[in-house]
């Protein structure tokens, strides 16, 4: 077997440890959206029942305000999600939540994904994917093209037209080698900067991103037409 084909064989072998980053404010919702009802289930359990499902996944650790500390603990529980080995608390920005939970993953994970608590129809392939992408090249992210046409802007004039074919819309999880996002975001939190997305404190250290295939039903809920599309969504995979 060519070191090439070993190197797939075993990428495709790969586990994981998840990190899901939930201690946001939810302001364009309104209310906390991750313990709204999503046909009938919290969303933030809808997304650890996901990742829970996944074979490739073997231990979540969940991050979220102090005071949801209890209360996520008990969502657990009453869901069954059993890989959520520990709940944190979060930090005052995202960055910092998510470097929260990565210092208490568990020794020797060779992959880490971190996962937006409100995107709770990732699949299990789109899971796999990312992170089979990490573990041939460090840092992977799920991608979709986007339809839209997208202009630059400055207050209300267009600046420019962006070219459409070289754009893509990322979504987690997002997947890293450990110390590699670790190293990554800690510089990030020491230079006062504040990502939108953990790829971008590994794109600036210089490392790139491999992009894997996304999903268009892999989507975030921010606003109050979000629970409508991912009902719709959930109703049409039966539930």
């Amino acid at each position: 077997m060519s070191k090439v084909s070993d190197l797939i064989r075993r990428a495709k072998n790969t586990t994981c440890s998840a990190v899901v980053v939930a201690a946001g404010s939810s302001l364009r919702m309104g209310e906390d959206k991750l313990f709204m009802p999503l046909e009938g289930i919290p969303v933030l359990a809808r997304t650890l029942m996901a990742l829970n499902g996944c074979g490739c996944v073997e231990e979540i650790v969940l991050v979220v305000r102090p005071d949801r500390l209890e209360q996520a603990a008990k969502l657990c529980r009453d869901y069954g999600a059993l890989k959520v080995k520990k709940v944190v608390c979060g930090g005052s920005t995202r960055n910092a939540s998510a470097l929260a939970g990565l210092v208490q993953i568990r020794r020797g994970a060779r992959i880490v994904i971190i996962h937006d608590g409100a995107r709770p129809l990732v699949t299990e392939e789109v899971v796999w994917k990312a992170v089979h992408g990490a573990a041939l090249y460090k840092c992977a992210a799920p991608a979709v093209p986007v339809t839209d046409t997208v202009k630059e802007t400055q207050g209300e004039t267009v600046i420019r037209t962006l070219e459409r074919s070289r754009l893509a819309a990322i979504q987690t999880p997002q997947a890293f080698q450990p110390d590699l996002i670790k190293a990554a975001l800690t510089r990030a939190l020491r230079e006062g900067k504040e990502y939108t997305d953990d790829c971008a404190a590994a794109e600036a250290m210089g490392i790139p991103v491999r992009l894997t295939e996304g999903s268009p039903e892999n989507i975030k809920i921010t606003r109050p037409l979000d629970m409508q599309t991912a009902s719709a969504i959930l109703r049409s995979r039966g539930g």
